[in-house]
């Protein structure tokens, strides 16, 4: 999933469900008035996506009920999504829907969701077009300073800078060579899509234990946690090897 947070209310909600499309490349408004033929309408988040020059729209229907929701929410947020134009609806729910509910969206183009089954739908969207340009935009010096093409300033600094170094490569070679996966460069190796998570038995198994690599990464459940865990280790570790080319003045 993409977070493995649960939203913590209504308004928790419907801010998760924001940044998502937002990170999915929708341009996106929370709590947007809109006039329809029967008067002025809130809709919690709207979200717009340009592709190739056609607009497509997607209304979100937020409730953080503690009870199902009933019939009347869906066949209320079918008309709306109907008067607008837009092109999907989804109602979120944090209890599920009661039956008339799931009959009420049958053949429409409105879709009932539990936050994890929302999560689902877009899960591919946000790792191609957020998760992936993040790390290869924030991880690609550590990738540098770790190849096994070492860096001319690296051979140009005193020997015991060099032994701090080559500490400093061991350390993060195997964060580098994990978050090479997820970027960019190696899209064309995702034909089976982005790897599962967590990641802790499938590189135990590779490495046998020899992977350099904290826990939060290896053991985090949702893609939005572990790019969070593996940005924070990884730029620790571009901040040490630039500390070294500074007081060297290399």
């Amino acid at each position: 999933m993409i977070t493995s947070a649960t939203p913590r209310d209504w308004r928790d909600l419907q801010n998760q469900t924001a940044r998502i499309l937002s990170e999915c490349g929708f341009t996106v408004e929370v709590e947007k008035t809109v006039s329809t033929a029967r008067g002025e309408v809130e809709i919690d988040v709207f979200a717009e996506e340009n592709v190739k020059g056609r607009c497509y729209t997607i209304l979100c229907e937020c409730k953080h009920w503690k009870s199902r929701v009933p019939r009347s929410i869906i066949h209320g947020f079918r008309t709306v999504t109907s008067d607008i134009g837009a092109h999907r609806g989804y109602i979120i729910s944090s209890s599920g829907f009661q039956t008339g509910a799931t009959f009420a969206s049958e053949f429409t183009n409105v879709d009932l969701v539990t936050w994890d089954e929302f999560q689902e739908q877009f899960q591919n969207t946000w790792l191609e077009n957020y998760l992936s340009p993040t790390i290869t935009e924030r991880l690609d010096r550590l990738m540098e300073f770790t190849e096994p093409l070492v860096q001319k300033w690296m051979c140009e600094i005193p020997d015991d800078e060099v032994e701090v170094v080559k500490a400093l490569r061991s350390k993060y070679l195997g964060l580098a060579v994990l978050v090479m996966t997820f970027t960019t460069y190696s899209s064309f190796m995702r034909e089976d899509g982005f790897p599962s998570l967590p990641l802790r038995q499938r590189l135990t198994e590779r490495y046998d234990g020899e992977i350099q690599v904290p826990d939060e990464v290896l053991d985090a459940n949702g893609y939005r946690e572990f790019l969070e865990s593996v940005l924070a280790y990884g730029e620790k570790g571009i901040a040490e090897f630039e500390a070294v080319r500074e007081r060297n003045s290399v």
